[in-house]
């Protein structure tokens, strides 16, 4: 019967937070756990409007393990202080298309950073040629960590690439929730979907990208078959293999799932009349640390928005990040307690985190005879495990987990508590 109460709760919460809309209610929040360079991690506040939605983030993921030193990268994420505006109701772009540049292009649901392909270099410096991250940072020199992503000179953790924290790309059973936003404000969602994008009820595929490796024996000419001059000619495929290079991919209308920005108009569950989706491109690869689904260029978004960007909005481009709020704004608060005939909290504890197998629970509030509910949600609200236990300690199995993010909800007769998981293996 508590259970039955409790799960009553819960949907009356579900049902209130679904009348605003998911850019307000879909970000990881934290306002109380710190993690690397003694940071808030995730996003810690958001705010809205009836036209913006104002998310404030150091950019410093709770899946960044404290003391973490990334491999052959002289740098140190740095808390980053930024706050971005995202526009309520995004619209596509109807004139000459704006290309996706450098800096972050738009942010992963726990206030991550999102980088474009590139890694800011060039064939010497000819403005031609540019450098994939993926392969020249990642596959070359070995900088990225287990999320795929590091920091840069300036201290900006980031991620070129589908986030392997945010969601399991293992995991084809399911359509692949929503991990971010871009900054024309249309969702980002994961590497699989149904294979008809109106219909929930289709198979669920793994979406293939329509970008792929030009079939050429030299770098003499550009994508779009432009002849360049030899002073302009990129580097040998022996002394750099294909792959290495943005120009060395090109876009075929229909050879796969999505389009030119890596997306499609689709229904989902966070919008059921459907909307333009960007999709996170995963495959079958074998590369230097083995063979399994790695992402797969474009990674993230084309080398386009499909929407429109407002550079006034203060997102894209030098010194962007740093908004100010000057309009009367709602603060949205992610419930983290509810409280029920008894007012005083239960203080539950969770460790290790992160963790890879069994995952303790302690609270000294409780004495043997009184019991919880244990529920553990995917970053997309599904829930994914949910069992009752009792006493002060108690342990929870969850080895079955993929690696990423979750959140376990810890119900009582009393309170409940929230906490973020990060499951490592």
């Amino acid at each position: 019967m508590r259970i039955t109460l409790l799960l009553a709760l819960l949907c009356t919460l579900s049902s209130s937070f679904a009348q605003l809309p998911p850019v307000i209610t879909s970000w990881i929040q934290n306002n109380t756990s710190t993690g690397f360079a003694d940071a808030i991690t995730n996003v810690q506040q958001v705010n809205y409007s009836d036209t913006y939605v104002y998310i404030k983030t150091d950019d410093i993921p709770s899946w960044i393990p404290i003391a973490y030193d990334w491999p052959n990268n002289p740098w140190f994420a740095v808390p980053m202080n930024y706050q971005f505006r995202f526009r309520r109701n995004p619209i596509p772009n109807v004139g000459p298309e704006t290309k996706t540049g450098y800096g972050h292009i738009g942010l992963w649901l726990n206030g991550c950073s999102i980088y474009n392909p590139k890694d800011a270099k060039s064939y010497l410096d000819s403005l031609r040629w540019f450098q994939n991250a993926w392969y020249w940072e990642h596959l070359l020199g070995e900088t990225f960590d287990h999320c795929l992503g590091h920091p840069n000179g300036s201290g900006e953790y980031h991620t070129h690439v589908t986030p392997a924290c945010l969601y399991d790309i293992e995991d084809s059973t399911m359509a692949s929730p929503m991990v971010g936003y871009a900054f024309d404000y249309y969702p980002i969602y994961g590497g699989y979907g149904h294979t008809n994008a109106l219909d929930t009820n289709s198979e669920i595929v793994r979406l293939r990208s329509s970008y792929r490796l030009r079939n050429m024996v030299d770098r003499t000419t550009l994508p779009n078959g432009t002849i360049l001059p030899e002073s302009l000619h990129g580097p040998t495929l022996d002394s750099v293999p294909l792959g290495g290079y943005m120009e060395d991919f090109e876009y075929i209308e229909g050879l796969g799932d999505l389009d030119e920005h890596n997306g499609r108009f689709s229904i989902t569950r966070d919008y059921p009349s459907g909307i333009y989706t960007y999709h996170t491109t995963i495959g079958w690869v074998n590369d230097v640390y083995g063979y399994g689904i790695k992402p797969v260029f474009p990674y993230v978004i084309g080398t386009a928005y499909y929407g429109e960007v407002f550079p006034a909005d203060g997102n894209t481009g030098p010194n962007s990040g740093f908004v100010e709020i000057t309009e009367p704004v709602t603060l949205y608060v992610y419930q983290t307690t509810e409280t029920g005939s008894k007012k005083e909290a239960i203080d539950f504890q969770i460790y290790p985190n992160p963790s890879s197998g069994l995952l303790n629970i302690d609270s000294k509030d409780l004495d043997d005879s009184e019991t919880y509910l244990i529920q553990v949600f995917a970053v997309n609200g599904a829930m994914v495990k949910e069992i009752s236990a009792s006493g002060a300690t108690s342990n929870l199995d969850i080895r079955f987990l993929a690696n990423g993010l979750y959140h376990i909800k810890l119900t009582s007769s009393k309170s409940s508590s929230s906490f973020r998981l990060v499951v490592a293996k």
